[in-house]
């Protein structure tokens, strides 16, 4: 593609690569900050001429087109740099969770075969037990010993990569699974993809946005690069707080944020919250996680600008959005599929369900994975063919369209309790715990039971200075629902287990069950 087309030619195209867009970018935009974090702030002129230093320097160390360099770090302008750095280099970007175990972290290497490796001093640390077994070139994003300081590795100012053309379909990233149903999988998802996100054109030129989620999570790249691609500035934080979010938001004028349900609740709950001048909010986001009617209401009122809410996967396939400040009758849904994109729900016979009943969420768009990396069987699973022959994600939620066309997702297919022969969904009960006046939230799952084959138990955790008796509260809400999907029994907890991005995981509440349920 010519070098020397501007931004609007590269996005009337297509596809394009966001490495190309920065280079444009920066051309005309030269000084306006395009990354800040709580150390430095860098140009999008400066983020060019860096990403080429980083393509060079990987492009040395022998990172071919299509090969693939991981990284595993807190958020920084180093990390964001490095990130675009590896796709200027025609690359693959794994970036990798700090989380995950070290063990897990060694398997997601070991599957992605980076060659290089960015990390810093506290994930080396995390690693310490298993480095050995890191065959990477280890690269430090703070200038620790955990592998060679990032300056000392970068190429020479002025560095120029060797281009190559990239192929539509060739990964841009491997995102790997959180890996708590096994092993982690490897989400290939393609340049295709992410042209297209960059292209919807949801951040604006003067966008300031939040970037508060991990950057090795797709919830924070739909926000982090078309935010950069279309010439706004992303204030990265190395780890989310809520008196620091706000602060920073006031500071620098944010436009725009993506949080997932959970920082938006801890959001509202911070007694201060209503002190800061948000009024600079033209938008904010959610996605990843279930986000409640009534704690979206609270976001619409409290906090200035709009409010969407987007439903999909990290795999891709079909994506819905709620604009939750135009639609304030639909927020107990998930909205209406996005343009371009096609939903169904089939049965548990592969087959399409008639309009207005219950089935799984499939989707297909132009948003769609390649595959698990190396996992071809895990891949089919993961699709379903239509009667045409044309290939759909399976989500494995669980969901129905209402009559304008709007998706009300019930729960996660493995989550639904088949308790006598009868279908109970926890959303449900869950939905209606929330409403006692001393629950903060809780979490359904079912267990097995020798009487009903399983049984639902509830997990509670309460508002801060309440009180209730879990047996009180089991009474409280089975007077209040079917007969069939009566708790068994009701524990509380100081808090509910949760993944990275806030999703609870139900399947440590599950396994950790210890009651007298079981026997029942």
């Amino acid at each position: 593609m010519p070098a020397d087309l501007s931004v609007e030619e590269l996005l009337s195209q297509d596809f394009g690569t966001i490495a190309d867009v920065v280079r444009a970018q920066a051309r005309g935009l030269k000084d306006k900050p395009a990354l800040v974090d709580a150390r430095r702030v860098i140009s999008y002129a400066e983020l060019d001429a860096l990403m080429d230093r980083i393509a060079a320097a990987l492009q040395r160390d022998g990172v071919g087109r299509a090969d693939v360099a991981a990284i595993c770090a807190s958020s920084s302008v180093e990390y964001g740099a490095a990130f675009l750095g590896v796709l200027r280099a025609a690359a693959t970007v794994a970036p990798l969770a700090p989380s995950s175990t070290p063990e897990s972290l060694i398997v997601q290497l070991n599957d992605s075969g980076a060659k290089v490796f960015f990390l810093d001093k506290q994930l080396a640390e995390h690693m310490a037990g298993v480095m050995d077994q890191v065959t990477a070139k280890r690269v430090s994003l703070d200038g620790s010993d955990a592998g060679t300081p990032f300056e000392q590795w970068l190429a020479p100012e002025g560095a120029k990569p060797e281009l190559h053309e990239v192929d539509p379909d060739q990964g841009f990233n491997i995102i790997y699974s959180s890996g708590t149903t096994g092993a982690p999988k490897g989400i290939v998802q393609p340049h295709r993809m992410r042209w297209g996100q960059i292209r919807r054109g949801v951040y604006p030129a003067d966008a300031v946005t939040m970037v508060s989620t991990p950057l090795y999570s797709n919830t924070t790249l739909v926000s982090f690069l078309p935010t950069i691609s279309n010439g706004g500035t992303a204030v990265l934080m190395p780890k989310f707080d809520v008196k620091s979010f706000l602060e920073l938001s006031e500071k620098h004028r944010a436009t725009h944020a993506m949080l997932v349900p959970v920082q938006y609740r801890r959001l509202m709950e911070h007694p201060d919250f209503d002190r800061y001048d948000l009024s600079s909010y033209q938008m904010k986001f959610s996605t990843s996680a279930p986000f409640s009617a009534e704690l979206k209401r609270q976001v619409l009122d409290r906090w200035p600008g709009g409010l969407v809410e987007y439903y999909g996967m990290t795999e891709g396939g079909g994506s819905c959005g709620l604009q939750c400040h135009e639609f304030p009758d639909k927020l107990h849904t998930v909205g209406r599929p996005l343009p371009g994109h096609d939903i169904r729900l089939i049965d548990e016979d592969g087959k399409e369900v008639p309009q207005g009943e219950i089935g799984e969420v499939v989707g297909r768009s132009g948003a769609m994975m390649v595959g698990y990396h190396n996992q071809p069987g895990k891949t089919s699973e993961a699709e379903w063919w239509s009667p045409e022959g044309l290939r759909y994600i399976r989500t494995g939620d669980v969901g129905r369209f209402d009559e304008d066309g709007f998706l009300t997702l019930m729960d996660r297919k493995k989550d639904m309790i088949i308790s006598g022969g009868f279908n109970i969904y926890p959303s449900d009960l869950e939905a209606e715990l929330v409403k006692h006046e001393a629950v903060l939230e809780a979490a359904v799952v079912g267990v097995p039971s020798k009487a009903w084959g399983e049984t639902p138990v509830a997990y509670v955790a309460l508002k801060p200075g309440q009180a209730v008796a879990p047996e009180a509260l089991r009474q409280w809400l089975n007077e209040r629902v079917g007969k069939t999907q009566r708790l068994a029994d009701l524990q509380l907890v100081d808090s509910l287990p949760r993944s990275h991005i806030g999703k609870i995981l139900k399947r440590e509440l599950r396994d950790a069950y210890q009651g007298p349920a079981t026997t029942a």
